[in-house]
């Protein structure tokens, strides 16, 4: 058998031993993304080492063919900048899919509980907005409506074309994708425009996942490697945030969306007026989303 300098086999044969363990390893591993996705990455550092200590001869595309066999679940790693590491760049995406994945069993689990949520008071809109204070996370304001349009249009307006949101939503002057990582997790930064609680910017991930027919759209604040606070803001952090897709039991054209929320804004706001301004805000979100939808689909 052929072999490269230090022992190892040749690629071809590295390549098939590599395809070898990872089709042992794809059913349980399938079953638990959290781990496939650390699995991928150890094995694309142990690679990327051997190619740092001298083995020139393997061949730069094994970390996207493992990509591919483990089924995309980490996006394809762009060469590192200068003075970053390959496995410092791999934790830190690790990391925000850590925090997405969190982020959608704290919402499940505020969703199976059985809670006694009271009605908030909101002007012009059809959305019925509720809150209830929750042991470990604090008030959580939620929104139900049920819009005529299927989960895959709501989906891409509120997770694939989300820089596009100030066109139609004229609280927000900014948002913009920091990162990508993988297809199911975003790094993004918000700004909002001056309201009553002053001008507030976010820096939070995004991560997607499916559960039967339901669609989870969910966001939290995070601390890595967070942009400069924007001049004139306040740095505002997402506690949670899930909205929830589910098609209309009888009718797929029609989508009952369902927003947890729960915000600290920070700076000096006293309770009651918070208590009013998250369930109008989103109460307004709904509102304006309804009027883009509405203009898109025309006549």
């Amino acid at each position: 058998m052929q072999r490269v300098p230090g022992g190892l086999p040749a690629p071809a044969m590295l390549q098939a031993t590599v395809k070898l363990c990872c089709g042992i390893a794809h059913d349980p591993l399938r079953r638990l993304p959290g781990l496939k996705t650390a699995a991928v990455a150890a094995v694309q550092k142990d690679i990327r080492g051997l190619v740092a200590r001298g083995s020139h001869r393997l061949p730069s595309k094994i970390p996207h063919y493992l990509q591919k066999l483990m089924g995309k679940d980490t996006a394809p790693c762009p060469e590192p900048t200068r003075g970053v590491s390959p496995s410092q760049s791999s934790s830190v995406d690790l990391s925000y899919i850590h925090q997405g994945e969190r982020a959608l069993q704290r919402a499940l689990s505020i969703l199976q509980q059985h809670t006694s949520w009271q009605a908030e008071p909101v002007l012009d809109t059809s959305a019925a907005v509720s809150s209830a204070a929750l042991p470990g996370v604090g008030r959580v304001f939620r929104a139900e409506v049920v819009l005529a349009v299927p989960v895959a249009q709501l989906h891409q307006e509120l997770f694939e074309r989300m820089e596009q949101m100030p066109q139609w939503n004229p609280n927000l002057s900014q948002v913009k994708v920091l990162r990508r990582v993988g297809t199911d997790t975003l790094v993004t930064h918000e700004v909002t425009i001056p309201s009553l609680v002053g001008r507030r910017d976010l820096v939070s991930v995004r991560h997607r996942g499916r559960r039967g027919a339901a669609t989870y759209l969910v966001g939290t604040a995070t601390h890595t490697e967070p942009p400069p606070p924007q001049e004139g803001c306040i740095r505002a952090e997402s506690r949670l945030s899930c909205i929830v897709l589910q098609p209309l039991a009888g009718d797929p054209g029609r989508t009952r969306l369902t927003w947890l929320l729960s915000m600290d804004l920070k700076g000096w706001i006293p309770a009651a007026v918070l208590h009013r301004v998250l369930p109008q805000s989103q109460a307004d979100f709904i509102e304006h989303l309804h009027r883009h939808l509405s203009a898109a689909a025309g006549p």
